[in-house]
């Protein structure tokens, strides 16, 4: 059989390759991997594909930035032409980002089977983005993989068919459980001169707190309190520096003494960098995912979670960006409090084998 597999950003890439490697167990699979090019730096994308072992992509569609309906059409355009080409058994996409939306609808308009790795996560929040690609995704995959048991119950809820849902596990934390003693190697706490547990680390990219200016200037406000007490380390998105510097704020968390501004990491080093860490402050989901088997609290920036079980058995607390709230939980993480948690099933470090054997099974 002849798999196709898709990814298009950073997240996509730690979640692909543990897949890649269980197929590459399976000669009787031949497998074909596209890169979108969603997330089109160059270096980066070589960084964590190095990082990860992930092979050099078969196709690369290079569809570059723009708005999402554009992003999308323009995926949903160069991929046809390597779908009809290839005429793929399956085509795998992963996570919820518009590569994954792009490329599912035109292997249904194909007439193409599709696996949708990370299924049934929901926010309840339509105003997201992301929201969207993961429902319309759901709606038109074969296999739907999910990661928790409230995924199995979204989609129960929406009336997809219990045939097609596969608790399988999580695929970040395949990625994550073969990485980790690597990881431990890594340099970039000496690099940045960080002491062990004595720093926090920050991610933001979520457009509900970067694309506009008040929310931009609110966070920063928050950073400034908390930075008096701990150093942060803010591996910067490349949304977020476009975004300071077109509000003119870039300079106001530049001034900020304990404030640690850094390119973005590669997998390895930003790995070591949260295993290292007193808390993450964070606006992305997979970080939610990986502070929870790591150990570490996790302080999320948002009013919701399309990963409650982060919250309800990790170490994951919902903030929003109300400044009283994230202070509080800082302040209490900072004076000794740590959250008890407990691995979530199937969070294992297997969920690879387990879809690759589902596929095989069904395909057989």
């Amino acid at each position: 059989m002849k798999i196709i597999s898709v990814v298009g950003t950073r997240p996509n890439f730690i979640k692909i390759a543990p897949l890649i490697n269980e197929v590459k167990k399976h000669p009787e699979i031949k497998h074909v991997l596209v890169h979108t090019g969603q997330h089109y730096d160059r270096e980066m994308s070589k960084l964590f594909f190095d990082d990860l072992e992930i092979p050099k992509p078969d196709v690369n569609l290079r569809v570059g930035s723009a708005s999402d309906v554009t992003q999308t059409a323009n995926i949903v355009r160069e991929s046809e032409n390597i779908i009809l080409k290839e005429k793929p058994d399956l085509v795998v996409v992963v996570g919820d980002v518009n590569s994954t939306l792009a490329a599912a609808l035109t292997a249904v308009k194909c007439n193409i089977q599709v696996a949708h790795v990370e299924a049934g996560l929901r926010s309840f929040d339509r105003a997201m983005p992301e929201e969207l690609n993961r429902i319309l995704t759901d709606h038109v995959s074969d296999f739907l993989f999910t990661t928790e048991e409230s995924a199995n119950r979204n989609l129960a809820n929406e009336g997809i068919s219990k045939s097609k849902i596969f608790f399988a596990g999580n695929l970040m934390i395949d990625s994550l459980s073969s990485h980790r003693e690597k990881a431990k190697k890594s340099k970039i706490l000496s690099k940045l001169k960080l002491e062990q547990n004595n720093y926090s680390v920050l991610t933001l990219h979520r457009p509900s707190n970067v694309d506009d200016k008040e929310s931009l200037k609110r966070v920063i406000s928050i950073l400034s309190g908390i930075q008096q007490k701990t150093k942060i380390v803010f591996p910067m998105h490349p949304r977020t520096m476009k975004n300071l510097r077109n509000f003119n704020l870039f300079d106001k968390i530049k001034n900020q003494k304990n404030i640690v501004l850094t390119e973005p990491l590669g997998y390895l080093d930003f790995l070591s960098l949260m295993s290292n860490s007193r808390f993450v402050l964070t606006d992305s989901g997979g970080i939610q995912e990986e502070t929870t088997v790591l150990g570490i609290p996790c302080i999320t920036l948002r009013n919701n979670t399309e990963r409650p079980v982060t919250v309800e058995h990790g170490t994951n607390v919902l903030v929003s960006t109300d400044k009283a709230k994230i202070t509080e939980a800082s302040n209490k993480l900072l004076k000794g409090t740590n959250f008890k948690a407990k691995i979530p099933r199937f969070w294992d470090g297997k969920a690879a084998k387990r879809i690759v054997d589902i596929i095989i099974k069904d395909f057989n």
